[in-house]
Parts: structure tokens; sequence; C-alpha cells
């Protein structure tokens, strides 16, 4: 349903290109379109260089030196993990961009350090100081910037295809409008208030508004993603569990529990507490783990607890499709979206082309935002200069939480913690089974009735409840794509089908909010693009 736009914004803008979020793919988005000669406007949730997983921490980069043997060893590695879903030619170009990209950065005066040779070190960034970077950047590049102002819903003009986006400033409250020409949404993925390190900005939002307009998801069912973190503390950076040994709360191994076989500790959590210290740490090592990630130890630092000679106690938080791999579909090179002038990029897109099924933090993630962001970007300008000058009639596609007939309040906090009490439990979403997912599934469809038959107490309420509708939204995409995958593939583990299935090797494309739907898609479908963006800064 479109309705017609309100005149009331404080703040009226127009651009070639509009890039909602501000993180790794946003703000690469932003600079490759501007650096392409767009006038471009970047909205963020929080403070742009500051909100989001990846400023929050170190980050691992998929940095690998254009040598033959080296990209071969990378491209396997996690082929067969990921269950044999990815495209070696999508690898290919994200591994030359993300070299060429990370070597821009050093360019930039990113510190990178060096190695026990003396030669620079690009596997990994710093989140502060690499966000902090490309804030600056992209201001030098001219892009203007809205921070503490989330989207609320998209715009698309007499032909359907999106042409910018309507929001609000937290702090003020004012209303803005910015139109545009082609819009990348770059708003991460969804971890559903977990409470996961830098996650809590990342709900959703973005597919919620894409779908509205009518884009279409892709690996859905890779949304089960679990982080490990002390149980008092919300650090789910895991790197350093590779060195720890789990126990029981009497300090007996738990057999086969590791971070690479976390299923072993969520099942034990089922039933009891899990501990850990990183005793496989050799005391060598202990100063340069402090320097990499500091964060990861001022929880144990403000609790008194030394986690090399301390046992402590620690637990699974949901990442979901953070640390997942579904997302927005993309169609082609230029990673547009299913609707003419959207795009997507970084985690708000799928990241089954170069992962498959499986994926962690950082990596493989890092060096798709930063690819994704480059290419959307520049294909973004391109589409953008391709209309022209006209000015747009252009109508909202929001729905939820935007309007409604109906009397009944809408209760967020209480939908909030329904979608939580389906998503968060390891029996539910980790270990999936048909009736587990098929009943969850069935009390998600009612909440989604819920909320399209109530409105918002208040306008201050607004960018909570669409968080709460993109959570809901998001579950239902995920467990109707889990409900159809009958097997186990990559993350995700139906305890019902537990062995992967050849004739199961396709992408589950899912789409729709009150009905919701879901195809299969054979591999390496996409498109070139008609711009052939190539590898360049």
């Amino acid at each position: 349903m479109l309705k017609t736009l309100t005149t009331d914004f404080e703040l009226d803008l127009e651009a070639d290109v509009l890039v909602i979020g501000g993180g790794p793919a946003g703000t690469w988005a932003a600079w490759s379109a501007a650096s392409s000669g767009a006038r471009v406007v970047l909205v963020d949730k929080g403070y742009c260089g500051t909100t989001g997983c990846a400023a929050a921490s170190g980050n691992g980069v998929w940095y690998v030196p254009p040598d033959p043997e080296a990209r071969e060893t990378a491209k396997a590695s996690r082929e067969s993990l990921g269950g044999f879903l990815s495209d070696r030619s999508w690898m290919d170009r994200v591994l030359n961009q993300t070299y060429v990209n990370v070597n821009q950065l050093a360019e930039w005066g990113y510190p990178f350090p060096t190695d026990d040779e003396g030669k620079p070190y690009r596997r990994s960034l710093q989140g502060p100081e690499y966000m902090r970077l490309m804030r600056r950047q992209i201001q030098r590049a001219g892009v203007k910037i809205l921070d503490n102002s989330p989207a609320l819903e998209l715009l698309v003009d007499d032909d359907g295809a999106v042409a910018g986006a309507t929001g609000v400033n937290r702090q003020t409250g004012s209303k803005w409008i910015v139109r545009s020409q082609s819009t990348i949404i770059a708003t991460g993925g969804c971890a559903f208030l977990s409470k996961a390190l830098g996650c809590n900005v990342l709900t959703g939002d973005g597919y919620l508004m894409a779908a509205e307009a009518g884009a279409e998801m892709s690996g859905m069912e890779f949304s089960n993603a679990y982080g490990i973190s002390p149980a008092f503390s919300s650090v789910t950076k895991t790197l350093f569990y590779n060195w720890a040994t789990f126990t029981y709360e009497d300090g007996s191994v738990i057999p086969g529990a590791s971070s690479h076989r976390r299923s072993v500790i969520a099942e034990t959590l089922l039933q009891q507490p899990v501990y850990a210290i990183i005793d496989k740490a050799a005391e060598s090592m202990r100063a340069s783990m402090r320097l990499a990630q500091p964060n990861f130890f001022l929880p144990f630092d403000r609790a008194g607890i030394d986690p090399f000679t301390q046992r402590f106690p620690v637990t699974l938080r949901l990442e979901g499709t953070v640390r997942g791999t579904g997302g927005i579909r993309i169609v082609d090179e230029s990673c547009a979206s299913s609707v003419r002038g959207l795009y997507a990029a970084g985690d708000a897109a799928t990241r089954e082309l170069i992962c498959g099924g499986f994926t962690g933090g950082g990596s493989h993630n890092a060096a798709w935002a930063i690819s994704s962001g480059y290419w959307s970007g520049k294909s973004a300008a391109e589409y953008s200069r391709s209309l022209g000058e006209q000015r747009r009639q252009v109508k909202g596609v929001g729905e939820v939480g935007l309007q409604s007939g109906s009397d009944r309040d809408l209760a967020t906090d209480e939908v909030i913690q329904a979608v939580q009490a389906e998503v968060f439990p390891y029996e539910k979403n980790y270990f999936r089974t048909e009736q587990g997912l098929t009943e969850s599934l069935g009390r998600l469809n009612h909440l989604w009735q819920e909320l399209r038959s109530s409105q918002v107490t208040s306008e201050k309420e607004l960018p909570r409840a669409r968080e709460a509708a993109a959570m809901v939204a998001t579950a239902r995409w995920m467990y109707s794509s889990a409900i159809e995958r009958k097997e186990t593939r990559g993350m995700h583990r139906h305890l019902d089908y537990p062995e992967l299935d050849d004739n199961q090797q396709h992408y589950l494309i899912s789409g729709g909010l009150d009905q919701v739907w879901v195809k299969s898609q054979p591999l390496h479908s996409t498109e070139k693009s008609q711009s052939k963006i190539g590898v360049a800064v």
C-alpha cells in the first residue's frame, strides 16, 4: 500500500545517492559514490564512525596478496565449511578488491603494524581507528552525514523504483527526507538486541525497508550464529577462545568442547554452567594478545579476573545474520537488489557468494563490507547519472508502525521479548527441528499480525517500533527458509535431517511480509553487471 507523503519535514534534501548505514560497508559505498562524482548523503542510526560491530573492536580481514597458491588456499579453506554454496568468481573479485582497498587505507594513513620481518601486517583492523579514518575520508569526499538519524521507510516513484528514504533524528525528534536517484542499504544484519558486542543497533531495519519496496532475501536460514562471551559481559570476540579449555563447574574438562565446536558448549549450557580458561596461550603470547584486542580483556580486568590463570563462566550470545551469511539478495556484480534503484552492501546483503552457509567474525565479512561497499557506491553513482536530473514523484512504502487503522496500542517491548523468546534459545535456533521451527513460526506469524493491527503510541516510539517489526520479519524469513532446507549445511543444523543432501545444493530465496514465501535458486545465477564494475580505487 502506497501512501502520500506529508510535507512536515524539517530537513528536505536531494542527492544522487543515499547511503543508509555508516559502518564499513556504508562508508566505503559513500566514498566510492562521491569519488565517482555523485552527490551523496549518508544517514546513520548512531554516530557514523562509532556505532556497529566493526567500530567496537578489532577485525580480521580476508586480505591475501595476489599469490596464486595463497589465493587458492584462501578460497578452498571455507568451501566445505560453507556447504559448497560459494562462487569462486565472486571470491576472486572480493580478494582482488579487498587487497586494493586495504592498501588504500595504508595510503590514507591507517597505522598498520609490521610483523617480525618488518613487513606491513594488513590482515586486521582496529575498529575505532578504522572507522574514524573512514568518517574523515567521506567528509573529505564531500559526503553529507546525518548522525543519529535512523531511516524509517524507503520512497519509491510511480514505476516502483526506489527514490530515497525518510527518517527521524533521535536527538531532536525532527523528521528528514532525502530524495535520491539511487539508494544503498548498508544497515548491517540482525542480532535481535542480544547485547552482543556492537550489535544492538543491528536489528534488521534494512531488510524490512527493502522488503517493503519488493526486494528479496537470500540465505536467511544461515542465521543462527552464536558468539562465545563471558557470562557477565557482552564481548563476543571469539578468537582467543582457540587457546581456551572449557570445563564443567567442578573443573573437569568438557569432552570435545572448543571454539570450533560450539555445539558441545551449547548442549552443555542447556543442562549446566560452562567455564573457560585461556590456559593454552603461552606466556610469551599474552602481552601481544592484549595489544591486538584490548577490549576483550576489559570485562575481566573490571571483574578482577585473570583469564589466563582463572576460570570464568561463559555463555553463547546470538549474533544472527551479523555473523551469519543471509541478507538481501544480490542480482548482479553491481550489488543491485531485485528492485530498481536499490543496492545492498555489507552484512545487509547475502554473503553466500563468497562463504556459502558459514562465516564468522571479521575476515570474510570485513572483506565483503569493503568490496560490496565500493561496488555498490560506484554502481549507484552510475545508475544515478543514467537517470539525469528529473525530479520524480515519490511515495513512502513503509507499513508496520507507520500506518494503521487500529485503536490498539503497540506494546513494543512485549513484541521484542516475544521474538527473542523464539530466536535466542539454543534448543529452538541452534539445534533446529521440524516441530520446533513450525511452532516458533506459528507464534511469529501471530506476532506479525498483532503488529499489523496495532499503532504506535507516539512518534517518539516510532524508531523502536520499526526495530521490533524488523526483528519479527527477519525471524519469519529465517525460520521459513530453515523449514525449507531439509538438511544440515553450513551453520544450519537440522536435527531431523543431520546429513548434507547433494540435491539441496542451491540457494533459498525468500520474501514477502504478510505472506512469507521461499523458493530455490540454482547456484551462480547472478548476472554480469551492465556497468562492468572492475577492481579499482
